[in-house]
């Protein structure tokens, strides 16, 4: 017979949702072409649970959603939404295993993605994230993009959105600061 395939009709399944269109106002490719790693985090965001933090009155304690995950781990998404917009900024993105000796790579590491609450009333998506950008093994430049983005809801969907635009606003300022980077000739 028939079944819904819902086993729980209260859970619910996040991601990020289509990239925004690139803007033709936007700044043209900083680089032609970069070889991008996955980025990399805390073990707690290798899995497709969805943290909060009641920053009011219990700060040091991350918190889980019951019915609600990512659909996929958020360094995943992450990893996925940067490459993204670099590519369509104008950049070549490459991963490491179809780069070739002497392309600039950009590795990245996430320091926080949570839906944090200030108060009972207010929440914001936070994403802290390092970028380092090497040459023939040379740190070339590092920048730590620090986003937060006011939650439209004090949800878990509210936290899905703000996350979303934090993490699209730390790929617009990435290329930004990408654009102004200087690579040694070779």
């Amino acid at each position: 017979g028939c079944s819904s395939t819902t086993k729980h009709p209260g859970n619910a399944t996040y991601d990020f949702g289509p990239a925004p269109a690139h803007s033709a106002t936007q700044a043209p490719a900083p680089m032609g072409v970069l070889v991008v790693t996955d980025v990399t985090g805390v073990p707690a965001l290798d899995s497709e649970r969805m943290f909060y933090r009641l920053a009011y009155s219990d700060p040091l304690r991350a918190r889980s959603y019951a019915n609600s995950r990512w659909a996929s781990t958020p360094l995943s998404m992450v990893t996925q939404r940067i490459k993204s917009r670099l590519s369509q900024s104008g950049i070549k993105v490459l991963a490491t295993t179809d780069a070739a000796a002497g392309m600039p790579i950009l590795r990245m590491e996430i320091d926080d993605f949570t839906h944090t609450f200030d108060s009972a009333t207010q929440s914001y998506g936070q994403l802290v994230l390092r970028a380092s950008l090497f040459h023939g093994h040379k740190l070339i430049d590092q920048r730590v993009f620090t986003q937060k983005t006011a939650a439209s809801s004090l949800d878990a969907a509210g936290g899905a959105h703000a996350l979303a635009a934090s993490t699209d606003a730390a790929a617009a300022g990435m290329i930004a600061w990408l654009s102004t980077l200087q690579l040694p000739k070779q």
